[in-house]
């Protein structure tokens, strides 16, 4: 199968080598690899350099993990891309296993399932927040969200690049966005290897940013999956205070009522335009 194989890298010189090692003794005449630093500040550049049959682009500054894959798959020769991370934390003897699965899907997701996961314990309680979070509003059961070793087709992907983000949150974008537009997604379990140097993830910042994505992309294309389960929200909220009032307190709390129960119906109706101007674009 012609596959391009992206590589995003920022400041990875204690990796990059043995990385691009085992990729080049498993690589097939009909793969290319090309790897973007992005506006790497350490040694980087230069043992990139140091290796022959790769592509290499640079950017002149550091624009962000989605940034970087962006230039690798607008920089594709092939019509699957696969993508992997430069920190050895993913099994690249693997990728032959993600491409015989490629040839029956849109994507195929290398989730980090299997026998060997080297999770951070920090990440794993706001992952799994995340995890359920997404999976309620894209209504499918997702492995892994947000997983650096797939394989897609460049032409699906392409539809999508002015909604992919800059940032760590591309992949999980991706994933929704395939996922609530019935594209087939296939996940394999892989094993996920303990990283070496510093990583790239603010815990708090990048996962208050994935929160808000995963709302944005949901909203995007399935408006009514948060605006009508907020509107009877409010609404029972008023009916409520109503039968409180009115049974224990001895009267009527109406202006807060009469608020809660307006303001339901305010974000149903909301929520209805919001979807019928989603359905009309998407004729």
């Amino acid at each position: 199968m012609k596959t391009s194989i992206v590589m995003p890298i920022f400041n990875e010189e204690k990796t990059i080598a043995d990385v691009l090692n085992n990729l080049l003794k498993l690589k097939k005449d009909d793969w290319e690899i090309l790897v973007i630093d992005d506006g790497s500040t350490d040694r980087t550049f230069d043992i990139l350099n140091s290796f022959s049959g790769i592509r290499v682009i640079k950017h002149p500054k550091n624009r962000g993990y989605g940034a970087a894959l962006k230039s690798g798959i607008e920089a594709a020769s092939y019509d699957y891309v696969l993508m992997i991370d430069a920190d050895g934390t993913y099994p690249v003897e693997e990728i032959p296993l993600l491409m015989k699965y490629a040839e029956d899907a849109d994507m195929v997701v290398g989730a980090r399932t299997g026998e060997d996961v080297n999770i951070p314990w920090l990440r794993r309680p706001a992952k799994a927040i995340l995890n359920s979070l997404a999976n309620y509003l894209s209504e499918t059961k997702i492995p892994d969200l947000n997983s650096g070793f797939r394989i897609f087709k460049k032409e699906i992907i392409s539809k999508f690049f002015h909604i992919l983000p800059n940032g760590f949150s591309f992949t999980t974008t991706i994933t929704l966005t395939l996922l609530v537009n019935n594209y087939n997604v296939i996940y394999v379990p892989v094993n996920y290897h303990k990283r070496k140097g510093k990583s790239k993830f603010h815990p708090i910042k990048d996962t208050m940013n994935f929160f808000l994505l995963i709302i944005r992309t949901i909203m995007y294309f399935n408006p009514l999956k948060i605006f009508l389960p907020l509107s009877g929200l409010l609404f029972f909220i008023g009916i409520g205070i109503l039968f409180y009032s009115h049974f224990i307190m001895g009267r009527i709390m109406d202006v807060t009522t009469v608020l809660c129960i307006v303001s339901a119906i305010q974000i149903a109706v909301i929520g209805l335009l919001a979807d019928l101007i989603d359905k009309r674009l998407q004729r």
